[in-house]
């Protein structure tokens, strides 16, 4: 039996996915596994007991990727599984960026029932007249699970879309419209973008690339997306571009205090995945790769250590979580052997200064030896 602690409430759509004897609780002293959503983990002491954090959503800012893998723990998240949700977020952000649709509400609103609205509102109406999708050029940053599939969805809508993504995957690119137009660079793309939607992590190369400098090469009256991060843009920058008329308008997903009540601005309550089908899609996934650790080894979609799957042939499977440093596997194969264990298959792989290996083996064996080992984190036998 495995103990799963929740740290967020997860849809039970997922944690019906998690085998059945398996003991699920909010709180527990040694969970083999931890389940969250937007639970910050950064303070948590992390048990001895834990091996794997699930994340039911994309985004990992919350919980400590380093500490984690150095002590052996992997953390999953779940990529794509929210990104139908976000799509159809952007596609009407697009809108409400196009025409001052929050605007015309709030003005429609205040209006007084006593009088004649209808001759109201076709006077005041053309306060808030906007412009159409159509034929207007969208620029995508990132073109991952889910800017790809805003890339697809606005040729539908008419637009030309361009699109730039220095990391994307094969797999990804499979994926995408072959209308879709490749910017060699940001700078490119920024420069010919009517409406630019942003779909990356913050990271070191990507925190504040909306600021005065690419602002500036944009065309006047141009509009910005972002339901990524709110760290992406430099919030001062974009006030500014706001007031001079260099934007016309932004929409985001994340309202900071120096946005509200900002002409231009239209800010969503962190809506992006905040549907139905987002949060049990998500929770599905994350069980499901959780459940596949615990009980075989494999690893799909971790954010710390390499993606590593294979089928079981042996009687045991030895799973070893390292650091990418030469020998280690030799040593491991050696002390397998020496234990007098044939090693009927195995695979390895690493990512960044971590790595994984998984040995199928006759027989069992207590692997607990090998936790000494130079550069080996954590050893478990299944």
């Amino acid at each position: 039996m495995k103990n799963i602690q929740l740290l967020n409430k997860i849809a039970k759509v997922g944690l019906s996915k998690l085998p059945a004897d398996y003991h699920v609780a909010e709180s527990m002293d040694a969970p083999d596994g931890i389940m969250v959503r937007s639970a910050v983990m950064h303070d948590m002491a992390l048990p001895d007991s834990l091996l794997a954090v699930a994340r039911a959503g994309a985004g990992v800012n919350n919980i400590p990727l380093e500490k984690c893998a150095d002590a052996g723990i992997v953390v999953f998240n779940t990529p794509g599984a929210n990104a139908n949700g976000v799509k159809e977020l952007t596609v009407c952000a697009l809108l409400l960026a196009a025409r001052n649709i929050v605007g015309g509400i709030s003005w429609a609103q205040s209006l007084d029932p006593a009088t004649d609205v209808a001759k109201a509102v076709e006077k005041g109406k053309s306060a808030f007249a906007g412009t159409e999708l159509r034929g207007k050029t969208l620029g995508v940053v990132g073109l991952g699970a889910i800017g790809g599939m805003v890339a697809n969805t606005a040729l539908s809508l008419g637009m030309n879309v361009v699109g730039c993504d220095p990391f994307l995957s094969v797999d990804a690119a499979w994926h995408l419209d072959p209308r879709i137009v490749k910017a060699a660079s940001f700078d490119e793309l920024f420069a010919c973008s009517d409406y630019l939607t942003l779909h990356v992590p913050a990271t070191k190369d990507t925190k504040g690339m909306v600021n005065a400098a690419s602002l500036a090469t944009m065309k006047d009256g141009a509009k910005i997306i972002n339901l990524a991060r709110a760290d992406l843009v430099v919030a001062a920058d974009v006030i500014a571009a706001l007031e001079s008329g260099k934007l016309s308008a932004y929409v985001t997903d994340f309202p900071t205090p120096e946005l509200i009540g900002i002409k231009g601005a239209v800010t969503i309550p962190h809506l992006g995945a905040s549907t139905e089908e987002s949060e049990d899609n998500c929770a599905v996934m994350a069980a499901e790769q959780l459940a596949d650790y615990l009980e075989n080894g494999n690893i799909v979609n971790s954010v710390n250590f390499p993606a590593l799957s294979m089928p079981r042939t042996g009687e045991s499977r030895v799973c070893v979580l390292h650091k990418n440093i030469p020998n280690v596997i030799a040593t491991l194969s050696a002390a397998i052997s020496a234990k007098g264990h044939n090693i009927e298959n195995m695979a390895s792989k690493s990512k960044g200064e971590y790595a994984y290996t998984m040995f199928d083996i006759s027989g069992s064996m207590c692997p607990c030896e090998m936790d000494s080992m130079d550069g080996v984190l954590r050893v478990r036998c299944i």
